[in-house]
């Protein structure tokens, strides 16, 4: 046993060494290699701290509505204010890379599809990077799923565009994208051209008529209104419907007669600290994400430029630019995108002409995984998680069987449909958004939890189901 374990270390050494290298030789041949190399180590961290903290918007949800269990959902939350404090504070300076989208029920509808899914995959969008790293296999098709769909979905047309109102057709056109971009064909594009960006991007800080870089925005507005508050609300609801009873029932046990505010403050506190590990990880979590934007923003003012597109440009890559000469560079923690960019480019490689939409063509390009900068983060995830699983003796290849590989595939898709339809997945439309005072982030909050409430719902239909069949073949 003691052998194993020292090789898992060993091999917990391999790949960071294996990233460190990395690092250092890309940066001996050029130094315009650190700005990728910065996603890279936020990335390793996040994997890290998912592990560590066995964060996963899908256990959360499930958790509570199945056995009511508030852990996670608590470790969410934490990791979220801390982020929103943090990222108030790069705002407040000017060097925040956050922008918000265009958010109305569309963000609410896709948040109760990838609701759905991520409860019948068994894992969210980074919760299934994360547990790809320990070696799930059932995680890994939950990501190849993602991504083939969101790629896919980019790109579809057909007998789709007869269910695009013609509002959102002529809306599409009148934009006068350029020529290469079949904005009037694809569905995507007719849904964000001709509908997604004819809503306003709103954040709590101007709904409260305040500038968002200002003190006052940052804080006032886009913490304490669009974070701190919604969040203690969240809390309250989850310890007085699902903790409130457990609480009253053990101080009665240990024999306090009288149960007030006091007692259910004492509660409530103790419902905060029921997992330190799922806290402290959700402190470095939050941290390291507002770090992040400042890092990004930085280095961007350094090395001169605005983009990662025109970082390829200077290197010689410019293969799978957009027409805007951009790629996919959030300057912060995103999940989805970059793995639709993965299977985009090797789509393109074997002849799928994917550059004439606007996901991929106009916007977030499809530029060699190798030299991707988001890819670069989401690798480092996958690794960093492996890391810590090698470290902590909870790294194990699980070869998935039919029925979850079957669930896996068909949540995967659910999340790939509700990411693409709401701009982002838990994190990009969910996290970062909330934690920066995007009003969308709460509203695909809402839809995903909707979401998840009836997928556990369903589960639980399920196998009452399949065990009612179980038993009456027993029977015969």
């Amino acid at each position: 046993m003691e052998n194993a374990a020292n090789k898992k270390k060993i091999w917990a050494l391999v790949i960071t060494g294996f990233f460190g290298m990395i690092s250092i030789l890309t940066f001996a041949y050029n130094n315009l290699y650190i700005y990728l190399s910065a996603y890279l180590w936020f990335g390793f961290i996040y994997g890290m701290c998912l592990q560590y903290g066995r964060f996963c918007f899908a256990s959360a949800f499930r958790d509570l509505f199945a056995v009511g269990v508030p852990r996670m959902v608590v470790g969410i939350m934490i990791a979220t204010l801390l982020f929103a404090f943090v990222s108030s504070f790069v705002t407040a300076t000017g060097f925040s890379t956050f922008h918000p989208s265009p958010s109305g029920i569309h963000s609410a509808i896709a948040g109760l599809i990838f609701g759905v899914g991520m409860v019948f995959a068994g894992g969210c969008a980074s919760g299934s990077l994360y547990k790809t790293g320990e070696g799930n296999g059932v995680a890994f098709l939950v990501v190849l799923s993602i991504s083939i769909t969101q790629s896919s979905f980019a790109d579809i047309g057909g007998w789709m565009n007869k269910l695009v109102p013609q509002s959102w057709h002529e809306s599409a056109i009148a934009k006068k994208l350029p020529e290469v971009i079949n904005a009037g064909d694809g569905w995507l594009d007719q849904y964000l051209a001709g509908y997604v960006w004819n809503h306003p991007t709103v954040t709590f800080a101007k709904m409260a008529g305040l500038k968002n870089e200002s003190l006052s925005g940052a804080f006032l507005g886009n913490f304490l209104l669009g974070v701190l508050l919604p969040a203690l609300l969240l809390l309250v609801v989850v310890y007085f419907i699902w903790v409130r009873k457990n609480v009253i029932r053990d101080m009665s046990k240990a024999g306090v007669k009288s149960i007030g505010l006091r007692e259910h403050r004492t509660g409530f506190w103790g419902m905060i600290l029921s997992s330190k590990r799922t806290a402290i990880a959700g402190l470095i979590l939050g941290i390291a994400c507002g770090l992040q934007m400042f890092v990004i923003e930085g280095l961007r003012i350094k090395l001169g430029i605005r983009n990662a597109g025109e970082i390829l440009t200077l290197l010689g890559f410019d293969s799978g630019i957009s027409i805007r000469g951009t790629v996919f560079d959030p300057g912060y923690w995103y999940v989805t995108t970059q793995e639709a960019q993965w299977v985009g480019w090797v789509m393109h490689k074997l002849g799928w002409n994917n550059m004439d939409n606007i996901f991929f063509g106009y916007i977030n390009g499809i530029p060699n995984p190798a030299l991707n900068p988001a890819d670069w983060m989401s690798l480092a995830l996958i690794g960093g998680a492996a890391v810590m699983a090698l470290i902590s003796n909870e790294f194990k290849f699980k070869k998935p069987t039919m029925e979850l590989a079957v669930w896996a595939i068909i949540g995967g898709f659910l999340m790939g449909i509700g990411s693409r339809l709401g701009l982002g997945c838990n994190i990009g439309a969910f996290f970062v958004r909330v934690a920066n005072g995007d009003r969308g982030g709460w509203l695909f909050g809402i839809g995903m939890i909707g979401g998840a409430y009836i997928g556990v719902k369903f589960f639980n239909w399920w196998t009452e189901r399949q065990m009612a069949k179980e038993m009456a073949g027993l029977e015969l």
